[in-house]
């Protein structure tokens, strides 16, 4: 009992020092710090009210901006037809960054076999909810059916998603290229 109640109050005072930078910045006009740490993880030991809380302030201290290359899917629904692969984090957080021109590429490498999707859990904190996220990036891996196979939590490399396809059965070759006969 008394770790929660420490974890709690740790929590806490790391809440008010967020918001208060952040009311200190805005007043400023500048933007606040972004870090690795309080933009990547929302989980905590206080429990679920807390992590909602701080994807909260997340979401209010974090910058709304895409950035170029990044993967635009916002929520939407992949053909049922395919396995899938959505990742879950935020336009703010360094390993979602990080994770975007992979997800891009593998969306073009993929096409036709795998679905691959973004979703910003601060655009669609239900998203957040029904998958159960408590870190950011998490990459869930579907079977066509919808079922889900895997989960990882964290920057994942793309030859790692991969492999991870491979190892679930599902062929990620490159399309033979095709010579012509002239």
């Amino acid at each position: 009992m008394r770790q929660t109640q420490l974890a709690a109050l740790v929590f806490v005072v790391l809440l008010v020092t967020a918001l208060v930078i952040t009311k200190i910045t805005e007043s400023a006009g500048k933007k606040p710090p972004q870090t690795e740490e309080a933009t990547s993880t929302v989980r905590t030991s206080a429990g679920p009210q807390a992590a909602e809380a701080t994807a909260t302030a997340i979401e209010k201290s974090g910058s709304a901006e895409e950035t170029a290359g990044q993967v635009a899917s916002k929520g939407e629904k992949a053909s049922p037809k395919l396995p899938r692969v959505i990742d879950l984090g935020s336009v703010g957080c360094i390993p979602c960054k990080m994770m975007a021109p992979i997800l891009e590429e593998l969306k073009k490498q993929l096409a036709g076999k795998v679905d691959v999707e973004f979703i910003d859990v601060n655009q669609s904190p239900a998203m957040a909810d029904k998958y159960g996220i408590q870190i950011i990036p998490t990459q869930i891996f579907f079977d066509a059916t919808g079922k889900e196979l895997f989960r990882h939590e964290g920057f994942y490399p793309k030859s790692e998603i991969l492999a991870k396809w491979r190892e679930l059965g599902v062929d990620v070759s490159a399309p033979a290229k095709r010579t012509s006969s002239r």
